[in-house]
């Protein structure tokens, strides 16, 4: 029998259902150690008697299975007749002679039991697509075929498993159980994606219907077998990760021995999945990892924090508003500008509604910071914007709307153009809709960015020893203002751009009273500064975690920092005041008082850590402004707004605030990344 894996995990009962097609060599080793690195102990897959005897299949298998045994209990699942065996010619068909079976799952043993001390006999038999019980409408041939395979491997010391019914059929089980089946395995599998294509009024029951009815089942042929869930998911086709992480903690609280969830990384869209079949998009987005390995929030809490940090996360309920409450929606708000300006409000009185997906690392650890500080009125609503009926409700019971939600790195947007239109075009227009449909009024204040102004190439620039200035006098001494001609630059600008466009638009043309805040380089508290963004953090925990920084460029671009605690007040002021600014558009940023280099940036933050800091350099990247300090006269001329916090007084602030973390929670360190600057 095998060896315990070094890494198993006897607390965990879960793990996940991948299935490693023929050659997959290098995703397998990609794929198993961020499996392992989720917390999981067991891993479900297939050893196709179909693959195992084409060309190359035994060798396939010879290397598969010892890998995937060295770190997580396997259980292989044997299926799919040899064309050239089957009585219809098809994967799902009886063998001719039904005891090739168990002579195959001999074999497997042979060569492979020491792998593995359970083995699980077909998928799905009820399923027409993986046994095509048009030729068994009896299934006389299938417990021919598995009853003699689970007696051998019984028999050899192995512990058989009974594949799931899908969908859940108690009939075709005791069927099972009168013709023997169930009396000779240790486990028998139980199918289930509630949600994704199961309905609640139709086929699907929920997990205790179902769990009851085959331990009663079980209890009559053999009380002694477990349940296993050997297949469960959910599918993100809508982009409700959260709700993923919530099935995923039912499914650990069906009273089962094991749960396989389905699957650790999405299926890329070019694979037909079975037969040659094509399934809808739903089954092409069930991993908790996308198919450009891409973590999604499922993978990230379990590699985090494993189950415990996915249970508090899966917790935390849609919001319970008192009659005659109006809260304020912030989408985005458990981001580092949405939580700051949660923070104050929350602190002003008022009832905040926090919508975010919790997709950036860190943003959870703001949700739980304001719900801490505040308790019950700030209200977490865990939604994505993309999901258009997901956050409706949110939307409509708003009085006031700040969409700061967004997908905010350039590199991002230029990897992945189509998620990032997603988010940031079509989420806004989502939340513009939420509010037209609504019948309401709503007003919403939208975070625009500098980057709508494109990267400003044709202004002449000056090259200092330590920055750039603007020939152009009138902008070096005031900045960009507004009446600057767009010139979207990046997937990112554009898509930004778009949603900048459409907000002015639904005022116009909707009536609903908007206005935009073009930001420029935010910074403070609660901004941790790991992705492809928000520079100035990220530059300091380098700094004080005496890392690396890259300089992307010369570090002589220049830009206007301003403090999250001014920017926070510039859109509660903009609020405020929005009938007087309803369609109009503001450049937010530190001004020409606030414009410093990242040469100038670095040394202060190389005086604030006592030491020299190591500097790294790599080329330009696209869209890369040399300079971008924000002209704010027309926030100051109709709302008396203007930076208070000096930029060096600022970031001594964030040094601070970045210590005390640190020390009370060590920020985790993390691969070098790549900051827009």
């Amino acid at each position: 029998m095998s060896p315990i894996p070094p890494n198993f995990n006897a607390e965990a009962k879960f793990g996940f259902v991948e299935w490693f097609r023929p050659g997959e060599y290098e995703r397998t080793e990609v794929v198993l150690p961020e499996i392992v690195a989720s917390g999981a102990s067991y891993l479900r897959t297939h050893l196709s008697w179909a693959e195992f005897l084409a060309p190359g299949g035994p060798e396939w298998f010879d290397w598969l299975l010892p890998k995937l045994a060295s770190d997580l209990d396997v259980l292989p699942c044997i299926h799919y007749t040899p064309p050239s065996l089957s009585r219809t010619g098809k994967t799902s068909g009886a063998p001719h002679r039904l005891r090739d079976y168990a002579d195959f799952v001999d074999h497997v043993l042979v060569r492979y039991g020491r792998y593995f001390r359970h083995i699980e006999l077909w998928n799905e038999p009820n399923n027409l697509l993986d046994w095509d019980w048009r030729e068994d409408t009896d299934f006389r041939l299938f417990c021919e075929m598995i009853g003699a395979a689970a007696h051998w491997a019984k028999h050899r010391g192995w512990r058989p498993v009974l594949g799931g019914p899908s969908p859940f059929d108690p009939y075709w089980l005791d069927l099972m159980g009168e013709r023997g089946i169930l009396g000779c395995v240790h486990a028998v599998g139980l199918h289930g994606f509630p949600g994704t294509w199961d309905s609640e009024e139709g086929s699907w029951g929920g997990w205790d219907l179902h769990a009851g009815e085959m331990r009663e089942i079980l209890d009559r042929h053999n009380p002694d077998a477990e349940i296993w869930v050997t297949e469960t998911g959910y599918s993100t086709w809508r982009n409700d990760e959260v709700e993923q992480a919530r099935r995923f903690m039912s499914a650990l609280n069906v009273p089962a021995e094991r749960v396989y969830w389905y699957s650790w990384r999405d299926v890329p869209h070019d694979i037909a999945v079975q037969e040659g079949l094509w399934f809808d998009a739903r089954h092409y987005h069930l991993g908790a990892v996308d198919n450009v390995g891409q973590p999604k929030l499922l993978a990230r809490l379990l590699t985090e924090g494993g189950v415990a940090k996915v249970r508090d996360v899966a917790e935390l309920a849609a919001p319970s508003i008192s009659y005659g409450t109006e809260p304020v929606l912030i989408t985005g708000g458990s981001g580092f500008i949405g939580a700051n300006l949660a923070d104050s409000l929350l602190a002003d009185g008022e009832e905040v509604i926090i919508l975010d997906n919790l997709s950036r690392p860190g943003v959870d650890c703001n949700l739980a910071w304001l719900k801490e500080r505040h308790g019950e009125r700030a209200h977490s609503f865990l939604a994505d914007i993309r999901d258009y009926l997901a956050i409706y409700p949110a939307v409509a019971e708003a009085k006031a709307v700040f969409h700061l939600a967004a997908q905010t790195a350039v590199t991002t947007s230029l990897a992945r153009p189509f998620d990032d239109f997603e988010v940031n075009g079509r989420g806004t227009l989502n939340v513009l809709e939420a509010i037209h449909q609504s019948g309401k009024k709503t007003p919403l204040v939208f975070a625009s960015t500098n980057k709508v102004y494109g990267a400003l190439e044709y202004l002449e620039m000056i090259e200092l020893e330590d920055r750039y200035i603007p020939a152009e006098r009138q902008v070096r001494q005031f900045g960009i203002d507004e009446n600057r001609h767009l010139e979207f630059c990046t997937p990112y600008g554009c898509s930004k751009g778009v949603a900048d466009q459409y907000v002015i638009d639904y005022a116009k043309s909707y009536g609903v009273p908007t206005a935009v805040l073009r930001m420029s380089c935010i910074y403070g508290p609660r901004q941790f500064g790991t992705e492809d963004q928000g520079w100035v953090a990220h530059f300091l925990i380098r700094a004080l975690e005496d890392r690396p920084i890259t300089v992307f460029g010369d570090g002589k671009q220049v830009r206007d920092v301003l403090h999250v605690a001014d920017a926070v007040a510039a859109y509660k002021a903009v609020l405020s005041n929005i009938a007087a600014v309803n369609g109009q558009v503001f450049n937010l940023g530190g001004g020409p008082a606030n414009a410093v280099s990242l040469k100038v940036v670095l040394q202060k933050m190389a005086a604030l850590t006592g030491r020299k800091l190591a500097i790294e350099r790599e080329d330009w990247r696209a869209g890369d402004q040399l300079y971008f300090v924000a002209d704010t006269r027309r926030l100051k001329k109709h709302l008396g707004w203007e930076p208070k916090i000096p930029w060096h007084h600022g970031i001594e602030d964030l040094a601070a605030w970045l210590t005390e973390s640190r020390e009370r929670r060590p920020l985790k360190p993390a691969a070098r990344r790549r900051v827009e600057a």
